[in-house]
């Protein structure tokens, strides 16, 4: 994720917030400018403070009487001190909503109780459905403290329904965070599952693809196999293609530049697995294919590279011949 949305990832986080998620003041203040919450929403907030501490009590105890009614909701709290623990924390991010000051402190503390909720494996619709029951609970108390101002009540609840929603967008940015990393890591384990560098033998290596060649895919195809050319100090790769379910002009041209770059690191390829119908494809789309050395199936792009490192085969002792197939 960038920063493009006021947004930024940072790789490291004094206090562990959202793995490095944080919020710039600009953002947070456009956010609040789309929500209408301003300086008058703050002093309606701030003034009910006192009032919101008498009822904090009822209003935690209700939400856990509610929470502790639905299995998917209960498990979470396995034991009586786990329970009054978080009634505590719960507590205190109750009262922080009338204490004012809803500044990048207070986004952050919002981050981070989102990022543990997350972290717990919380739903997402009972964290809201928590926000929800905390409206109901709230607005019902607010009143009822003040029945003969049924429109200051109101106002004070519009405040305070502004500052919940900032709140829940707050929360649903570190869920999609965190999300989008567990997703990211996986297609980075799926794709490197999905080419390995195998060594046949000394000097000898081979690099079955499978799947689609999208861009940043096979520009890390590219390093994984440049990597493994210099660590293990390979002459010959062959390059297999035969589980690649399509080959165009874009992947053809970046097999070309595979090849070119592992040719600067001394070693020669052997392309495997170009079906018919593919070869006479890319003969007609004029790419330059005369220096990309293939063969028909994968045993016989093996017999040629063992053939490239005979010791009689002219640059086997460590510059390989660069020749086409027989």
């Amino acid at each position: 994720m960038s920063d493009t949305a006021g947004l930024s990832l940072r790789t490291s986080e004094p206090n562990g917030l959202a793995d490095g998620l944080d919020i710039s003041e600009e953002e947070l203040e456009r956010r609040k400018r789309y929500l209408g919450f301003g300086e008058e929403d703050e002093n309606r907030l701030t003034a009910v403070h006192n009032l919101a501490a008498e009822y904090a009590q009822p209003v935690i105890d209700a939400f856990y009487t509610h929470l502790m009614a639905f299995q998917e909701s209960r498990r979470f709290f396995a034991d009586r001190q786990t329970l009054e623990r978080v009634k505590g924390r719960q507590t205190s991010y109750f009262m922080r909503l009338t204490q004012g000051s809803y500044d990048r402190a207070y986004a952050r503390e919002r981050l981070q109780i989102g990022a543990v909720h997350e972290r717990i494996g919380l739903d997402i619709k009972l964290y809201l459905g928590s926000y929800n029951l905390y409206l109901r609970e709230v607005g019902t108390r607010l009143f009822g403290a003040f029945p003969d101002e049924p429109g200051r009540a109101l106002d004070v609840y519009m405040s305070l329904m502004k500052l919940v929603f900032l709140d829940v967008g707050l929360a649903i940015d570190t869920y999609v965070h965190q999300r989008e990393r567990t997703i990211s890591r996986q297609q980075e384990a799926i794709r490197q599952l999905s080419t390995p560098v195998l060594q046949l033998r000394e000097g000898l290596l081979m690099l079955p693809i499978v799947g689609e060649m999208e861009d940043e895919r096979s520009r890390q195809l590219t390093r994984q196999l440049l990597t493994s050319i210099r660590d293990r100090r390979a002459r010959v790769v062959v390059l297999d293609v035969t589980g690649v379910p399509a080959i165009d002009s874009a992947v053809a041209n970046h097999l070309l530049r595979t090849v070119d770059a592992a040719r600067l690191m001394g070693a020669t390829s052997i392309v495997t697995g170009i079906s018919t119908e593919v070869a006479q494809t890319l003969a007609g789309l004029g790419l330059g294919l005369e220096g990309l050395t293939t063969v028909g199936d994968l045993q016989g792009g093996i017999e040629h590279a063992e053939h490239l490192l005979e010791p009689s085969h002219p640059g086997s002792n460590g510059a390989p011949a660069h020749e086409p197939a027989p």
